[in-house]
């Protein structure tokens, strides 16, 4: 594990990507991954991937959703944007509350109580009500 953290980073050659950026300026954008050879010519034996990048608005901010996106085309691509924004915002929307209810089961409640001075031991008796010793 230490020789892992001390070693250099190293890309793998064998899977190098060309990088190109659509957007509309106004609902996402769209990320087109070419495969490439080391040479940096098309890899034809790898498909082309697209990744759809867009934003949800929470009360903490915006929070960033990246999805890939079924297509061959840049076209098919565009036509099968809001499909799957739709399916990663509430893939997103779940994951969040999933978190939430997580961290709200993590609240540590005392369980021993208050000593009780009226003979009834710890936390026992009493009424409910606040005891001072």
């Amino acid at each position: 594990m230490a020789d892992e953290r001390n070693s250099e980073a190293q890309m793998d050659s064998t899977a190098l990507y060309h990088e190109e950026m659509f957007t509309d300026r106004r609902v996402g954008a769209l990320r087109r991954l070419t495969p490439v050879l080391p040479s940096g010519e098309r890899d034809a034996a790898r498909p082309i991937l697209f990744l759809g990048q867009a934003e949800i608005m929470t009360n903490m901010g915006p929070v960033p959703i990246s999805f890939e996106i079924d297509g061959a085309t840049l076209a098919e691509a565009v036509e099968g944007f809001g499909v799957a924004a739709a399916q990663a915002i509430e893939r997103t929307v779940q994951q969040i509350q999933d978190m939430r209810r997580q961290q709200a089961s993590q609240l540590v409640v005392p369980g021993g109580g208050v000593p009780n001075l009226t003979g009834g031991g710890m936390g026992r008796g009493g009424g409910g009500k606040i005891q001072f010793p």
